[in-house]
């Protein structure tokens, strides 16, 4: 069986109305709203709102889902206890998905309601925030009820009323990230809830998907790239060496898409406006000079930028620690999260594929092997 057959690669498991992932055309879409538009126009709750219901909301943002946000961010204190033991040197993705698990705890019967994941995308931020904050040796900043979510969610890492630009480009970044067809953590949390289990089980499988360096993780490798490569004379004999050790170049190459990736298109001119300019231009000229060594030497594999890449350094720009980079994607996907989990509820089927056996037929044990002992 070849790769693709194994990656499930072009297989069709469903059909969904939330999200248009266009691989060989470059397009992205929020129930059919291109998502260049989206971000132009749409903060997060706006966007929480098309996700959720399905159209756009007639003012941006729109008042009833920054009152329904912000009416639930404020944690059980059982989970709050939860938070403050876990110890201090848990990854940050770790310590999200043991406090959204904890969030359960019969309150989330099946099937997921509205009302239940407008729970989750609210209560999220707050558990990352406070992790972070403890663990940093920091008292929690309590959520507050007159800040809109991604500024809310700074105000909470910081304690502090966050820059309106680092706040534009992070509530940027949530918009292109809430959702993103049949990826591998949606995949997951629909399996999951497939089963008829609660929408706090499969979004704790989730962020479970979301801890490895191929989906969500990694901008943080991206930063560590940009490190290592340090100035913009170094990148043409960096990227050889890199090229001769067989290093993987992490931010380039898609699984969906076989042209540039919308959102990398996007995170590149957010990056251009809030970046500091020499990071940023490192970042053109990695990325031009490893595009064309790409495509000279595995032209057949169409490669190109993806949304990692340019994340990395609008999540830095924002003044986020490196190793929240992936439990943040997870924050902001919970919109997409939420709104998969209510559309498969809605016509469920046990999600059960079958897999090609391999191995050995017909064997049987030697004679004379013991049997078990029966008890008397």
């Amino acid at each position: 069986m070849d790769a693709r057959a194994r990656g499930l690669e072009d297989v069709v498991i469903g059909e969904s109305a939330v999200s248009r992932v266009g691989g060989e055309t470059g397009h992205l879409s929020f129930r059919g709203y291109d998502i260049t538009e989206v971000v132009e126009h749409l903060g997060y709750e706006g966007t929480v709102h098309l996700l959720l219901r399905g159209g756009l909301p007639e003012a941006d943002p729109p008042p009833e889902m920054l009152r329904e946000l912000a009416r639930r961010r404020s944690l059980p204190p059982e989970v709050e206890r939860l938070v403050d033991a876990l110890p201090a040197e848990l990854p940050p993705i770790d310590a999200l998905r043991t406090g959204i698990s904890s969030l359960g705890g019969g309150r989330f019967p099946y099937p997921p309601t509205l009302e239940q994941g407008l729970e989750l995308i609210a209560q999220a931020p707050t558990l990352l925030a406070r992790f972070h904050r403890r663990r940093t040796g920091q008292a929690p900043v309590p959520p507050d009820p007159e800040l809109g979510h991604v500024r809310n969610y700074l105000h909470m890492l910081e304690d502090g009323r966050p820059d309106p630009t680092r706040v534009w480009a992070l509530e940027s970044y949530f918009d292109l990230i809430a959702d993103h067809g049949m990826n591998a953590s949606t995949f997951a949390l629909r399996v999951v809830l497939s089963t008829n289990a609660d929408l706090i089980s499969a979004a704790t499988a989730g962020v479970g998907a979301l801890k490895g360096p191929l989906h969500g993780g990694a901008p943080e490798r991206v930063l560590e790239m940009l490190d290592a490569v340090g100035r913009e004379e170094n990148v043409g004999p960096w990227l050889r060496g890199a090229f001769e050790r067989r290093e993987r170049l992490m931010g380039f190459g898609h699984r969906a898409y076989k042209v540039e990736d919308p959102r990398a298109l996007l995170l590149r001119e957010i990056a251009r406006k809030v970046a500091d300019p020499r990071r940023f231009a490192l970042a053109q000229r990695l990325e031009a000079l490893a595009l064309e060594e790409l495509r000279r030497r595995r032209p057949e594999q169409r490669l190109f930028t993806n949304v990692e890449f340019y994340a990395a350094v609008v999540l830095e720009a924002a003044g986020l620690p490196r190793d929240l980079f992936p439990a943040t994607f997870a924050v902001a996907r919970t919109a997409g999260w939420v709104a998969h989990a209510l559309e498969q509820a809605e016509s469920n089927r046990l999600i059960r594929p079958d897999i090609r056996y391999t191995g050995e037929r017909e064997r049987h044990l030697p004679s004379g092997y013991p049997r078990r002992p029966i008890p008397p």
